[in-house]
């Protein structure tokens, strides 16, 4: 019961006191033996007020050991490790503080997610999304305090993994590299990049894989057209391409995150996939969302939370599902079961942030040209 709900119902009381003590005052004062009633109301006031403070003092003393709420919202595919990562943090927290965390988990395609963040439909604590884009826009929703990066280790990220190729069993179309996906009769299953960070993070691959070999923007353009053009559907998210992929039997080929492969495999899905050897580095960031922390008063939990995911613990965790760890420690010990890449590139390598969403994702901008070309 909070302080200011308190007060509201000690004056709704003594307000409706003093209007009992007006009507009947020359009873009340006969009554109580006293000629000022006012005197009488006085010390009622006194007493209502001390009432408000011990409450207030009592809220204070307990309030370490009531429930404490967090809402997680996330990209879809990272629900496999929040559900082990979760129980291990509420163990802790209970152990140490002798308070019990609940979470809210809400998955879903990463510029979904932050779109219903910024539109107050989720009112995250803390989100764990695709790319630092989707947490750019939250923060110039003003959810987020600028320089949210520069509070986490690893400037903000959290998790990693690379882009990954699956194909049919016996890759029937002989689909090895980037460029066999612009390749006539291939049917490829991906996602739309104005709902999914893997669909952004999946046409930056594309695009980097020939402007960072050598290649001109032109030709960049002429071949990632090509690859939309044998996609017919585009899905809102990971997820959902997966299962139209692997349940569902559509497509010839996915792009998908590595991680979200190996898990698929973990589940029964054995088809063959690569990685291919010039990748982009997929890093998935993590951040607090002040304006609704200090709403919910929630804070000191969710940064210890944040603070965790970065543990040996956690990261041993994420890497268990094939996500390439960010803690050093954990990295050194599963760094031999990735496979390798040679060129490594990443979303600075294509100017930065702010310019990608320019250049590529706004309306009007190179995906919506490819899009157009697709459909003429």
């Amino acid at each position: 019961m909070s302080l200011q709900y308190l007060a509201q119902l000690a004056y709704l009381i003594v307000d409706k006191i003093l209007q009992t003590i007006r009507h009947y005052q020359h009873i009340v004062a006969r009554w109580l033996k006293v000629r000022n009633v006012r005197s009488f109301v006085s010390l009622l006031l006194v007493g209502a007020i001390l009432s408000i403070a011990i409450a207030s003092c009592s809220e204070t003393r307990f309030a370490g050991q009531s429930d404490v709420r967090l809402k997680l919202v996330s990209f879809s595919v990272t629900k496999a490790a929040h559900d082990q990562i979760i129980p291990k943090f509420v163990e802790k927290w209970k152990k140490e503080h002798n308070q019990n965390v609940t979470f809210e988990q809400i998955y879903g395609g990463s510029g979904a997610q932050a779109a219903a963040v910024i539109a107050g439909s989720q009112e995250a604590d803390i989100v764990h999304l695709a790319l630092p884009l989707d947490v750019n826009k939250i923060q110039q929703a003003g959810l987020i305090k600028p320089g949210w990066e520069n509070k986490s280790p690893r400037n903000g990220i959290v998790s990693r993994s690379v882009a990954a190729i699956v194909t049919r069993e016996g890759n029937p179309k002989g689909i090895n590299s980037w460029q066999d996906l612009a390749k006539d009769g291939v049917t490829l299953i991906a996602a739309n990049p104005k709902t999914s960070g893997i669909a952004i993070w999946e046409f930056l691959a594309l695009w980097g894989s020939v402007t960072l070999t050598g290649g001109d923007e032109a030709t960049a353009l002429d071949y990632v057209t090509k690859v939309y053009k044998n996609t017919p559907i585009l899905t809102k998210d990971a997820r959902e391409a997966s299962d139209l992929f692997f349940q569902q039997k559509q497509g010839d080929v996915l792009i998908n995150y590595e991680n979200e492969i190996a898990l698929a495999q973990q589940n029964g899905s054995k088809l063959p996939y690569t990685v291919p050897q010039v990748n982009i580095s997929i890093d998935n960031p993590v951040a607090i969302v002040d304006k609704n922390v200090d709403k919910h008063g929630n804070r000191e939990v969710a940064a210890a939370f944040v603070d965790f995911l970065y543990s040996t613990e956690a990261q041993r965790e994420f890497a268990k599902l094939q996500y390439r760890p960010v803690n050093p420690t954990v990295s050194q010990e599963v760094v031999a079961k990735y496979p390798p890449i040679n060129t490594l590139f990443t979303s600075q390598d294509l100017g930065g942030w702010d310019l990608i969403q320019k250049k590529f994702f706004v309306d009007g901008a190179i995906f919506d040209k490819v899009q157009s070309a697709k459909k003429a």
